[in-house]
C-alpha cells in the first residue's frame, strides 16, 4: 500500500515522495500566510481557502498558522482560527460552522507507537479529530488523536482534550474533563455569571425566535 493509502486506513506510515511534495506545498502556503500585510483580510483569505482541504470566505485564520498538509483541513461556515494555532493534520481535521479557536490551540492527528522499534523506522499514525457547531476552543489548548468534540461544547483554556466531549458540554483540566451541561441559563450570561444588557438579551430573544420560526 502507498503512504496515502495507509493513512486512510488509520495504520502506521512512513512518508513518501507525494507526502513530502504536499507538505512542501503546505510550507509555501502558511510562509505566504504567515509574510502577508496582516491587514489585508482578502489576502489572508484566499491564502486559507487555497490551503485549507473545505473553507469559505468566512474563515478567517489570523496568522501566524502552522500545519502538515492543509488539504486534510474541512472548516465550516463563520469559523475563527487565532494567532499560533497549529493543525497536525497527518489525518482529517474537520470543524463545523461557528467555532472558534483561541491563540496557541494545537490539534493533533499525529501521533507515534509507544515502543521505540517502529519510531526508530520512522512511522507515524493519524487519527482523525472532529469539532463539532458552535464550539469554542479556549486558549492554550490541547486536543489529541481521534478526539469528538460535540457541538456548542466550550473547552477551558490550558486544557488537555484525550477523550471525547459531548454536546453542549463545559470542559476544562488536564486530561479534560466536563465539568457540567451548558444550559438555557447561559444565554443570558457570560463573564463569571455577569449578566448581558437588556439589548443584547433582546436581540439574542429575536434571534431564537427566527431560529424556531426556520425549524
Amino acid at each position: 500500500m502507498t503512504s496515502r493509502e495507509r493513512r486512510e486506513q488509520e495504520l502506521l506510515f512512513v512518508a513518501d515522495d507525494r507526502d513530502w511534495e504536499e507538505m512542501k506545498r503546505a510550507r509555501r502556503l502558511t510562509q505566504q500566510l504567515n509574510t502577508a500585510d496582516r491587514s489585508d483580510f482578502e489576502k489572508l483569505r484566499s491564502i486559507v481557502n487555497e490551503l485549507f482541504g473545505k473553507s469559505d470566505e468566512t474563515t478567517f485564520v489570523n496568522p501566524p498558522f502552522y500545519c502538515d498538509y492543509g488539504s486534510n483541513i474541512e472548516v465550516g461556515k463563520n469559523c475563527f482560527i487565532n494567532y499560533h494555532c497549529v493543525i497536525l493534520d497527518n489525518a482529517k481535521v474537520v470543524l463545523g460552522d461557528n467555532c472558534l479557536l483561541g491563540p496557541n490551540v494545537s490539534v493533533y492527528t499525529a501521533g507515534h507507537t509507544l515502543h521505540p522499534g517502529a519510531r526508530a523506522l520512522g512511522y507515524e499514525y493519524g487519527i482523525p479529530v472532529t469539532i463539532g457547531d458552535d464550539v469554542w476552543i479556549g486558549g492554550n489548548t490541547v486536543i489529541c488523536p481521534g478526539v469528538h468534540i460535540g457541538n456548542c461544547a466550550v473547552i477551558g483554556a490550558g486544557s488537555v482534550v484525550t477523550r471525547d466531549i459531548p454536546d453542549w458540554s463545559l470542559a476544562m483540566g488536564n486530561p479534560c474533563r466536563v465539568i457540567r451541561r451548558i444550559t438555557e441559563e447561559d444565554r443570558l450570561c457570560f463573564f463569571r455569571k455577569r449578566r448581558i444588557d437588556a439589548e443584547l438579551a433582546a436581540l439574542l430573544e429575536q434571534s431564537a425566535g427566527d431560529a424556531e420560526v426556520e425549524r
